[in-house]
């Protein structure tokens, strides 16, 4: 019987088939899965900010960089093999407009480029993705499958 592990913001769960990944509330968060189809492993992260800085305080689930690599370490130590992971990830939404233009309040797409930044220094394709928009996701990751199902409010659902 498969059981679905909660994914709060700011942390991450590993699991094992038939073990199934969720999290809601994803704006400009990113949330993200990391696995390995072979091992029947997989992970799913809820990510707030790109970066952790030089003065990381508190949650290192938080940010893009810190996060990614403690959900590698827990897949790691479940038998994922490193050559097999694989990404998809979805949120970044734009959630407010801002009348000025200044690239610090676009947390949605700065997220999404950090997120992508550390699965490419961590040599993990990232083979699916749906980011942007002005609207929250709720996301659920099968580890079997590997498929990502997203819903919206009024923009429907689809899996990647």
């Amino acid at each position: 019987m498969s059981n679905t592990i909660l994914v709060g913001m700011a942390d991450f769960k590993v699991g094992k088939t038939p073990d199934k990944l969720m999290t809601a509330g994803l704006g400009s968060c990113i949330g993200v899965c990391i696995y390995d189809l072979q091992s029947q492993v997989g992970g799913m992260a809820h990510i707030m900010l790109p970066s952790s800085g030089d003065n990381m305080k508190g949650n290192a689930a938080k940010y893009a960089d810190s996060c990614i690599e403690l959900l590698l370490k827990d897949l790691y130590r479940l038998g994922a093999n490193r050559i097999r992971l694989k990404a998809k990830m979805a949120g970044g939404a734009q959630m407010f407009s801002f009348t000025g233009k200044t690239p610090l309040l676009k947390i949605g797409e700065r997220n999404a480029e950090a997120v992508e930044q550390e699965l490419k220094k961590a040599g993990i394709p990232l083979l699916a993705y749906d980011i942007g928009g002005t609207f929250g996701r709720t996301i659920n990751f099968n580890i079997k499958t590997g498929d990502l199902h997203i819903k919206t409010i009024s923009h429907g659902e689809k899996v990647i």
